[in-house]
């Protein structure tokens, strides 16, 4: 018969994701420990191993938790009964948010990736591109001529999420522009871009 899950299983799994996260940002994949994962969980490294059967398991689960949740902010802001325009300020706000509160996670998905075995990566690689499409149907909503420009519409994209996907490196939320104004520059720069070049 197995073994009942604990009550606060999915609780104790977060909290080493959350750990692990910050571990792995600031010493790399190659540079952290399970042991001292354990130590920063104030718990023992076999309880880790309870719960992960890897420290890869480990950092994938920080990573598609990550991409996981930037999705389904954007699929739901992309959704909504507004104008495009609207829509993507909309989406824009909440992939910042999330940036902000997983700038760690964003950190190690950015810079560890190529440390997952090939499928799990392209696991995570999927998720991105669907985030990707979201955004891309977006601006083709609100630029209809991109419909026909496949590369010009993909490249403008990737113009947006360069805008956004480092701000980790640079942005303080306790400085003089906030994660929201920050979002807002973004969508204005993105939106008077295209009215420019389509």
């Amino acid at each position: 018969m197995p073994r009942p899950q604990a009550a606060d299983y999915d609780a104790r799994k977060n909290a080493i994701v959350s750990a692990a996260a910050a571990l792995f940002a600031r010493n790399g994949f190659d540079g952290a420990s399970v042991s001292e994962l354990a130590r920063r969980c104030k718990t023992s490294k076999a309880l880790i191993y309870h719960y992960y059967a890897s420290k890869e398991d480990i950092l994938f689960d920080v990573m598609v938790s990550h991409v996981r949740a930037l999705e389904h902010a954007a699929r739901e802001a992309a959704s909504e009964a507004m104008p495009p325009e609207r829509r993507l300020r909309e989406l824009t706000h909440r992939v910042m948010a999330l940036y902000v509160g997983a700038a760690d996670r964003h950190k190690v998905l950015l810079n560890d990736l190529d440390r997952l075995p090939r499928a799990r990566r392209d696991e995570i690689v999927a998720v991105q591109r669907r985030l990707i499409e979201i955004v891309r149907g977006l601006l083709i909503e609100i630029a209809p001529a991109l419909k026909r420009k496949v590369g010009e519409s993909f490249a403008a994209t990737m113009l947006f999420f360069g805008m956004i996907n480092w701000t980790h490196t640079w942005f303080n939320p306790e400085g003089a522009v906030s994660a929201g104004a920050l979002a807002e520059m973004a969508v204005d720069i993105t939106l008077q871009g295209l009215a420019q070049t389509v």
